[in-house]
């Protein structure tokens, strides 16, 4: 149950985001879908299996990295798929960082080493990169991936 003085704030929220398709980032596809849903953040934490301040955070703070267990149990609340809810950069990340960054590298004809040297990073990091054994961060993706 929404709240009176919730219910104001998710009117406006509707009108500033009236179609869903046009909304890039996760945290305000998380809002308008639990909007249409009529659920309180309470309702999808509980739902999700997380505390309530953790979906709080997904939702009003918004982050870099959302975990794929809890998007999961989310998206299945919403009645989505998964993919729908997440950012480009959570997608890139669900889909595999590391054979996307070595598709780019073989794309381009490039050893590891001279990949690492035109991107200007170390040849430890790249490695990294493509074994998933380091995730990158937003900031990264958004400078050499996106």
């Amino acid at each position: 149950m929404i709240l009176p003085h919730k219910f104001q704030d998710a009117e406006k929220f509707n009108l500033q985001f009236s179609d869903f398709s046009k909304i890039t980032e996760t945290a305000d596809k998380l809002r308008w879908l639990r909007y249409q849903k009529g659920l309180r953040q309470r309702d999808v934490a509980d739902y999700a299996g997380i505390y309530r301040s953790t979906y709080i955070h997904y939702e009003e703070y918004g982050k870099d990295f959302y975990s794929p267990k809890h998007m999961e149990k989310i998206a299945q609340l919403f009645e989505v798929p998964v993919e729908r809810l997440l950012d480009d950069y959570n997608l890139f990340l669900r889909n595999g960082q590391g054979k996307q960054i070595k598709a780019i590298r073989m794309k381009l004809g490039l050893t590891q080493r001279e990949y690492a040297d035109r991107l200007g990073i170390s040849l430890c990091n790249l490695k990294q990169w493509e074994q998933n054994r380091k995730q990158l961060f937003k900031s990264t993706w958004e400078k050499y991936f996106k």
